[in-house]
């Protein structure tokens, strides 16, 4: 961890799940954290490009190139430790094929949706980021552990989120149509 972000985060998809992880933990938690959210959804989605394209996707320059200080660095240290002996106990390499690379298409196209899930906002609700930041952390940790149970369960997860995502848009919708149409104002279709 020493050195610039980009030799932090490192320079394989795979080292990068675990900083994704990482990041989407706190969001686990139904606590509003500005703008979080958009970062992890945002990071999601350069992942999810890496694994995509089958190459990881550079992080921009201006992000690569940032120091880290000493403090953060000790921070990140203890909580990675932390976190990797807490995920060592259920993960396991299983159900190998949804982690292989024929499998890459079906996984980056879920973190992707996590991701965005993840970064539509949602007035109001302070609970959204819960379900596409447990998706995000079941996806990432299956494919750094290579655990398709993880992946399994990481894909039901962010098919609820996009549900969820979507219902709460549209529950919005409705209650702002009828809101203003008990106000009397009404739009013309």
């Amino acid at each position: 961890m020493n050195g610039t972000m980009a030799d932090a985060v490192g320079q394989s998809n795979r080292q990068r799940m675990v900083w994704l992880s990482l990041l989407a933990m706190p969001l686990l938690v139904p606590v509003a954290l500005p703008g979080m959210a958009s970062v992890v959804g945002a990071f999601s989605i350069l992942i999810a490009f890496g694994l995509l394209s089958g190459q990881p996707v550079p992080l921009p320059a201006w992000l690569a190139r940032r120091e880290m200080n000493d403090r953060a660095r000790m921070l990140l240290e203890r909580m990675t430790s932390r976190v990797i002996q807490i995920i060592a106990r259920w993960g396991r390499p299983r159900m190998l094929r949804l982690s292989d690379k024929p499998a890459r298409i079906a996984n980056g196209l879920m973190l992707c949706a996590a991701g965005l899930s993840m970064m539509v906002p949602v007035p109001i609700i302070s609970f959204d980021n819960v379900l596409p930041a447990l998706a995000i952390v079941l996806i990432s940790w299956g494919l750094r552990l290579r655990d398709g149970l993880m992946l399994l369960a990481g894909y039901l997860v962010t098919l609820a989120a996009v549900a969820s995502v979507g219902l709460l848009w549209w529950g919005g919708t409705v209650a702002a149509t009828e809101l203003l149409s008990l106000m009397g104002l009404t739009f013309s279709q």
